[in-house]
C-alpha cells in the first residue's frame, strides 16, 4: 500500500472514530463535569475508554482521585504501543516525539502497524491519530454543549449511558477464552465490592483481582503441558 492510500486509510478510520467524541462530551457534561472540563480531557488524556472510565466512577460517585487511578489503569496498554511503534517512528526527537506519544492509541498504532513498509505505516500512524484528534476534540465541545442542556442524567437515562458505552469499547476486544474468563471473574468482584467499598476503589480492587485472573489463566494451558512432559533431566 503506498503512503497516499495509507493516509487515506488513516483518515477514514480517524473520522468514523472521532465522531463518537460527542458522546464522550455529552456523558461528562450531564456527570457533572463542565464544558470546559470535558474538553480539556479529551485535549489531554485523548484515550477514549480512559476518559469514559474517568466520567463512568465520577457519576457513580467516586472521588477524582479513583476516577484518575481507574483511567490510568485502562490506559496504560499504551505503553505497549510505544514498544511497538519506535521501531516504524524513529528517530524522532522534540515536538515530533512529544507529538506521536499523545497520537499513540488504539486507532493510530492499528493503522500504522498494519503496513508491511515503514514509510507507508508512518503515514498511516500520523494521519489517524492527527484525523482522531482533531474530530475526537471538536465532536466532544459539541457534545458537551449539547449536553448542558440535557439537565440531569438519570432525567433521560444516562446515568447508565457511560458504563454501557466503556462495556461497548471493551466487548469487541473479547474474543479469546482468556479474555472471557477475565472479564467473568472482573465483573463478579465488581458487584460483589461495590456494596461494601467506595466508588471507583472497588473498579481498582476488581481490576487487580483481572490481573491475577488472567495470569492464571494464561498460565494454566503452559503448566497442563509441562506435566505432560516426561521429567528425563534435561531441557529440550
Amino acid at each position: 500500500m503506498s503512503k497516499a492510500e495509507a493516509r487515506r486509510q488513516g483518515i477514514s478510520v480517524g473520522l468514523a472514530v472521532g465522531a463518537y467524541g460527542v458522546s464522550f462530551g455529552a456523558l461528562a457534561v450531564t456527570a457533572g463535569l463542565h464544558v470546559w472540563q470535558a474538553c480539556a480531557l479529551s485535549l489531554l488524556m485523548f484515550t477514549g475508554a480512559s476518559e469514559f472510565a474517568f466520567v463512568g466512577v465520577m457519576s457513580a460517585g467516586g472521588s477524582p482521585l479513583a476516577a484518575v487511578a481507574t483511567s490510568t489503569l485502562v490506559g496504560i496498554r499504551h505503553a505497549s504501543y510505544g514498544a511497538l511503534l519506535a521501531p516504524l517512528l524513529r528517530p524522532l526527537r522534540g515536538w515530533r516525539l512529544l507529538g506521536a506519544a499523545q497520537l499513540t492509541i488504539d486507532e493510530s498504532a492499528a493503522t500504522g502497524l498494519a503496513h508491511h513498509h515503514r514509510k507507508s505505516g508512518r503515514a498511516g500512524f500520523w494521519a489517524a491519530g492527527l484525523t482522531v484528534y482533531v474530530t475526537w476534540n471538536i465532536a466532544t465541545l459539541a457534545g458537551a454543549l449539547a449536553g448542558a442542556r440535557i439537565g440531569h442524567p438519570a432525567t433521560w437515562g444516562l446515568d447508565a449511558a457511560a458504563p454501557a458505552a466503556f462495556l461497548g469499547l471493551v466487548w469487541t476486544h473479547l474474543e479469546r477464552f482468556n479474555a472471557k474468563v477475565t472479564a467473568v471473574v472482573s465483573v463478579g468482584a465488581t458487584l460483589a465490592l461495590t456494596p461494601v467499598l467506595p466508588s471507583g476503589i472497588a473498579m481498582l480492587v476488581a481490576a487487580l483481582v483481572a490481573v491475577v485472573a488472567g495470569e492464571a489463566v494464561r498460565q494454566r494451558p503452559a503448566a497442563s503441558d509441562a506435566s505432560a512432559v516426561p521429567l528425563t533431566g534435561g531441557q529440550t
